[in-house]
């Protein structure tokens, strides 16, 4: 059972807008943002022909895209807001590609049904993320996953400050401590990456700016580590 805590925030949205607040008349800052995640995805994995779940897929927006660049043989995409999923199977216009409510603690499939499972921006919503991945593991034996980078001090401040990340129950883990988490649940970090600059919802001058200098920081190693907003890994497990 996943507490309402985790999930309310996002039914509210899709009642309000229509949609995320990133995804539905995004700001640039937002599209910039997530335009990178899915850019970084696409470069650590092939998704190319494989069976892939997007675990916390919201309301499917970046599941599409994912799909429609990666090309997977097929996707299945898992969320417990109701409001999301509704508004995600809205969008499929023939892929192949189901939404579902589901709970990520408990999936409904068997062991190995996938080849990879995506997991973007939802363990920090959750309360217990450890078991979302040994879920996640159970039933995929690639995982991505892109969270907040627990590292940026900048993160640190909005969880505390902003009204947004405190109502969606925003919170950012070190980097160690996801590697840690795959290495206990018998798991390789294969690919670490750093990326993204521009945050969610800043100014568009502001976006624009740190976009052209993006990809410079992304490059520079201890530089990279504090300022890019994003953390992003892929793991594997021993063959079951």
């Amino acid at each position: 059972m996943i507490p309402k805590s985790e999930f309310e925030a996002f039914n509210r949205d899709v009642a309000n807008r229509g949609g995320y607040s990133y995804t539905t008349n995004a700001s640039l800052s937002s599209r910039l943002a997530n335009q990178r995640l899915t850019n970084v995805a696409l470069e650590v994995v092939n998704f190319y022909g494989q069976r892939v779940i997007d675990i916390g897929c919201g309301d499917g927006t970046y599941s599409l895209e994912l799909y429609d660049r990666g090309q997977p043989a097929n996707m299945y995409g898992v969320e417990p807001a109701q409001n999301a999923i509704e508004t995600a199977q809205q969008k499929i216009a023939g892929r192949q590609i189901h939404f579902a409510v589901q709970n990520a603690y408990e999936l409904p499939y068997t062991a190995n049904s996938f080849d990879i499972a995506h997991l973007r921006g939802v363990l920090h919503h959750m309360d217990r993320p450890v078991d979302a991945l040994r879920e996640a593991f159970r039933i995929a034996g690639t995982l991505v996953i892109i969270e907040p980078n627990g590292y940026n001090p900048m993160l640190k401040i909005l969880e505390r400050l902003s009204r947004y990340h405190i109502e969606h129950n925003e919170k950012s883990y070190a980097p160690h401590t996801l590697d840690r988490w795959i290495s206990a649940l018998g798991g390789t970090v294969l690919i670490r990456r750093y990326a993204g600059l521009v945050p969610f919802f800043c100014p568009d001058s502001l976006a624009r700016s740190l976009k052209l200098i993006e990809p410079i920081v992304e490059r520079l190693p201890l530089i990279r580590a504090i300022g890019c907003a994003q953390y992003v890994l892929k793991a594997t497990r021993a063959t079951r």
